[in-house]
């Protein structure tokens, strides 16, 4: 026979014991992840639930990129900075490139900072899924905050390079127009474009690796199609609105003409580069949302 004050222990124990589990039950809340067919709405309340994800893995790109060097985010001034040294050397104390009036540093400085975000985005977020496939085959969260965590992690480096232009403009005296606040608006297209092209590539990575060896050639021939070591001016007339297919070529250009109001950007060529981002980004994230569901039983 049970004591008396042993039954009501038990007795009140156990109605504590049912109302923690009726108060959890009613904090919880029911995910329920089905397949699905077509077009599959982007969820941006889900994305800003899992902000913090969002910004615990640009950070930590950032702390693993400079973990253990001794110059540290001294690193995003040093590599732009040897990179313009090198192209004023070979591009124009050797080639004598055009520079349209501007000192060459000047001229490729202007290129190097947004390209140098525009190829961290464009590699980092093709590479990214691969990179993750740890944290996709234990854990769900919507897949795109993935990649977008390269464009965050990346303009770290370059809100300091646009530091370093600005320093550059001081050491060779040249004071930025009026026009010079519009310089966010030209980097947004590249990141547009880097983050459509990043969407594409890091979905077909999952399933094909042939992209991770083919994006280094792809980059390095779009640097080459970019004008940034030489002006746009070098381009013939007639090829400027074609010219303008490469988004990147409307992004360096409009840097120059923000800081300097160079003649080489034109509407027409800023309308297409500004067309193609958006198409490049809309495709990109319609195939990324409908390859997502099979990420982490492909990766």
């Amino acid at each position: 026979m049970i004591p008396k004050s042993n039954s009501l222990l038990n007795a009140g124990h156990l109605d504590g014991l049912s109302q923690r589990t009726a108060s959890c039950a009613s904090n919880t809340r029911l995910v329920r992840i089905r397949s699905s067919n077509g077009w599959v709405p982007l969820n941006v309340r889900e994305l800003w639930e899992h902000r913090e994800l969002l910004y615990f893995l640009a950070w930590r790109d950032v702390r693993v990129r400079y973990k253990q060097t001794l110059l540290g985010i001294g690193w995003a001034i040093l590599k732009p900075l040897l990179t313009v040294f090198m192209f004023t050397i070979i591009f124009d104390w050797l080639m004598h490139v055009r520079t349209d009036g501007l000192p060459y540093p000047l001229l490729s400085i202007c290129a190097v900072v947004p390209w140098q975000l525009f190829s961290y985005t464009l590699t980092g977020s093709s590479q990214s899924l691969v990179a993750e496939q740890h944290l996709l085959t234990k854990v769900y969260f919507p897949r795109l905050i993935v990649p977008l965590s390269k464009v965050l992690s990346g303009m770290v480096d370059f809100l300091i390079t646009i530091v370093l232009l600005f320093v550059l403009l001081g050491y060779f005296h040249v004071i930025p127009n009026h026009y010079t606040w519009t310089f966010p608006l030209f980097m947004t297209i590249g990141v547009i474009a880097a983050l459509g092209m990043g969407l594409w590539f890091s979905a077909l990575n999952v399933r094909y690796r042939d992209v991770g060896h083919a994006l280094p050639f792809l980059t390095q021939m779009w640097f080459f199609a970019t004008p940034i070591v030489y002006p746009s001016s070098l381009i013939p007339e007639s090829w400027r609105l074609w010219y303008g297919l490469n988004p990147m070529v409307t992004v360096v250009e409009g840097f120059r003409w923000a800081f300097f109001g160079t003649t080489g950007l034109t509407v027409e060529m800023s309308l297409v580069s500004l067309a193609v981002s958006g198409a490049v980004f809309v495709s990109g994230l319609y195939y990324f949302r409908l390859m997502e569901e099979t990420f982490a039983d492909v990766v």
